[in-house]
């Protein structure tokens, strides 16, 4: 990280004049990344309108059985998140029907829209459960992305150089001096 950041000082946040005002996350999970542990690493970067406002990177607390309990844990952790962010613009007069998570795994958005527990993810802790509560109440969408839009990799995964600067590009990252 201390090499990237001593080679790119030029490269910073820019926050363009002219932007929506949607508020939507993307969220990804490497599946069992770790190789100590084999926990997975949960990305996450949160836009309103096409610019950053909070983005982060953190390894898993417990070990995920399958992608898609990998992938939900990630996105009922966010969940979280983007309601105490939504709670924050509204403070300052923005209003929001529905954010939206955008996440690559069928799976995972089939298991958050759909209210019956499954034989195969009944382990998963119920606080992650609680994206499945907000997703009813309608406050929140699980949106599936396609892997090469997934920008969240560049949280959770190495990158071929070609994907990481079109990834640092559309995070708003980009020469400022």
């Amino acid at each position: 990280i201390f090499k990237y950041l001593a080679y790119t000082p030029s490269i910073g946040l820019w926050y363009p004049r002219k932007s929506s005002f949607d508020l939507h996350t993307y969220s990804d999970t490497d599946f069992g990344g770790y190789k100590v542990d084999r926990k997975s690493t949960s990305g996450m970067c949160q836009f309103l309108g096409n610019m950053l406002i909070s983005w982060f990177s953190k390894k898993q607390n417990s070990v995920a059985l399958s992608t898609t309990e990998a992938e939900y844990i990630t996105a009922g952790s966010f969940c979280a998140q983007i309601m105490w962010m939504k709670q924050q613009l509204l403070d300052y007069g923005f209003n929001f029907e529905k954010m939206s998570i955008r996440c690559d795994n069928t799976s995972a958005i089939c298991l958050g829209k759909n209210p019956v527990h499954h034989s195969r993810t009944k382990h998963i802790d119920i606080r992650y459960h609680f994206i499945k509560d907000h997703i009813e109440k309608g406050d929140i969408e699980l949106v599936f992305v396609p892997t090469q839009e997934q920008v969240t990799d560049i949280f959770t995964k190495p990158l071929d150089e070609q994907t990481f600067s079109k990834f640092r590009l559309e995070l708003g990252l980009c020469e400022i001096g």
